[in-house]
């Protein structure tokens, strides 16, 4: 999976391309006057995803005395999402950096890709407020689900 933008990609990405997943419902509140998912809601569902699958230990992506931050969100709208229903949100890994991570995200609503994430998070230290390098072992655990 590339790590770049995909608004030029015409091919949606697919559940399978995700190592971690998380189902989330959608709630009435979601909804927009015109009927579907407003699209700021999207940005929460990835951000559920991001952190059911930053808490988890087996993930490989709980680091211990850090802190992330998103410093850069691209999302691409590519179907509407209607209540009632849940969705499933897909994260992966897609580059590794000293102190950043890149992941991909997608939003999946009736088994198609509703809308795509790119996102660039910087691993920070809670004192300082620094950027912090990822730890070797975190390195290793994230090679091991990069896709």
């Amino acid at each position: 999976m590339n790590d770049q933008p995909t608004r030029h990609d015409r091919v949606p990405p697919r559940l399978e391309d995700f190592p971690y997943r998380y189902i989330e419902a959608i709630r009435y509140a979601d909804m927009d006057r015109q009927g579907h998912v407003n699209n700021a809601v999207y940005s929460t569902f990835f951000e559920s995803g991001r952190v059911n699958v930053f808490r988890d230990p087996g993930s490989g992506l709980d680091i211990p005395d850090v802190e992330t931050v998103i410093v850069r969100l691209e999302i691409d709208f590519l179907r509407e999402l209607k209540w009632p229903g849940t969705v499933e949100i897909g994260t992966a890994v897609t580059r590794i950096g000293r102190t950043s991570l890149v992941l991909r995200q997608a939003v999946f609503g009736d088994g198609a890709c509703a809308a795509a994430a790119r996102v660039v998070m910087v691993l920070m230290d809670p004192a300082t407020r620094r950027p912090r390098p990822i730890p070797e072992s975190a390195i290793a655990k994230l090679q091991a689900r990069m896709r």
